[in-house]
């Protein structure tokens, strides 16, 4: 399929569906911190106990990552995607009968499980089967489910959540595993998985791991694992509790919260659907670069400098757009991985790297309020800056991979 000169409908069912999947993993992992507030007043949970929870939450994303990775290249990419949509709706519904703290954290631990696999999967699903001009691009596209369900998961939070409460709004999240329907039905596998799957459908998944870091392979899987870690940290600092700062310290009621959060989401939007364009002209490097830089400087902008710039009307609402686009740059790191590792480790490589970082996350809320105790949440808010800035120097460590034929690693 990534031979063919002209897109047919078999790659816009992956895309789509693999868009869609990663809309609702988005959706299910960022919907806990908006029902913080109410989780606090009718459960009795202190912002400690609660951080420890979205931690072990992000703990479970870099667990699930690196055995679904595992499992994709063992089993296929169509197989391990449905499971992983399965497993995260299955975690969120159980959300709803929580009854104590150490329940939603088992709760919460198995969405985080199979949130961390689909990212991956759907990645390695699109770069295996598009074209490589297109590579870039389609990924990125698939990236920007991310805002979509960042803005689902704060109209559902913030609106619906207050008039049904917290348990239904957990209950009516098992929709979407309704997905996993029109995968079984309407999907192909990648057939470059069905190409190489005799090099290691036999392998047990210890293999796999064991290659990832053999001397061949580990280099590329050390930087690549660096650059995750900067550019999730930049991420997690902004977002974990980012509606709680806008709220409390900024006094934005919820509503201009809600709007608030949606505009960085439409900044997020413009930003992932943009780099694959940018990426295919310029190349990887500087495109991850000119990115992670406008998040950096637009992050500083809404945290330490918020009272210089919310003095001017409106000015605010630019730098939270802005912080979205920059955040564009992780459209980029499923193409990037896919162009340096070869099929028989991909899935495994792209989901150990990326959710490997983002299980490390585990520490970020708990550092931020930890920090706020000590200042406020906007220093604590404020370290994204620095790390979003490392993403944009460590990129060019890489090799440029732009141009690069899948086939050709194989």
């Amino acid at each position: 399929m990534n031979e063919q000169t002209k897109l047919n409908k078999d790659h816009y069912r992956i895309f789509g569906l693999s868009w869609a999947g990663w809309v609702f993993d988005f959706y299910d992992l960022v919907l806990f911190t908006f029902l913080i507030s109410q989780l606090q007043a009718d459960l009795h949970f202190s912002a400690e106990m609660l951080s420890l929870c979205l931690g072990i939450s992000l703990f479970a994303t870099g667990l699930g990552g690196i055995l679904f990775g595992a499992l994709g290249d063992k089993y296929g990419r169509k197989k391990v995607l449905q499971w992983t949509i399965i497993v995260y709706s299955i975690g969120t519904l159980l959300c709803a009968f929580s009854w104590s703290f150490y329940s939603l954290v088992i709760f919460r631990f198995i969405t985080g499980l199979g949130v961390g696999g689909e990212w991956a999967t759907g990645q390695i699903y699109i770069n295996e089967t598009f074209p490589d001009d297109l590579r870039a691009r389609f990924g990125a596209f698939m990236q920007s489910g991310a805002p979509i369900g960042v803005i689902l998961a704060s109209i559902v939070g913030g609106v619906v959540t207050p008039i049904i409460g917290w348990r239904m709004t957990f209950l009516i999240s098992i929709i979407p595993a309704l997905t996993v329907i029109l995968i079984r039905r309407y999907l192909k596998e990648s057939d470059v998985w069905l190409q190489n799957r005799d090099q290691y459908v036999n392998k047990n998944i210890l293999q796999e791991f064991k290659e990832l870091i053999s001397k061949e392979h580990r280099k590329i899987f050390l930087i690549s694992l660096i650059l995750c870690i900067f550019g999730m940290s930049a991420y997690w600092f902004t977002y974990s509790w980012l509606p709680t700062y806008l709220e409390q310290e900024r006094g934005l009621a919820l509503i201009g919260t809600t709007i608030g959060i949606i505009v960085i989401q439409c900044g997020d939007f413009a930003g992932y659907t943009s780099f694959g364009f940018v990426a295919e002209k310029l190349g990887r490097r500087p495109a991850f670069t000119i990115y992670s830089f406008i998040m950096g400087i637009s992050i500083a902008m809404i945290t330490i400098c918020w009272n210089q710039i919310n003095a001017v009307h409106d000015l605010i609402f630019v730098f939270m757009f802005l912080t979205g686009f920059g955040t564009g740059f992780f459209g980029g790191f499923g193409a990037l991985f896919s162009e340096l590792f070869p099929t028989k480790i991909r899935n495994t490589a792209v989901g150990t790297v990326f959710n490997l970082a983002r299980g490390a996350q585990f520490v970020t809320p708990v550092i931020i309020t930890l920090v706020a105790s000590y200042f406020d949440l906007s220093y604590g808010i404020a370290i994204a800056a620095i790390f979003a800035i490392l993403v944009g120097a460590w990129i060019w460590v890489f090799p440029e991979t732009k141009g690069t034929s899948i086939n050709e690693l194989d």
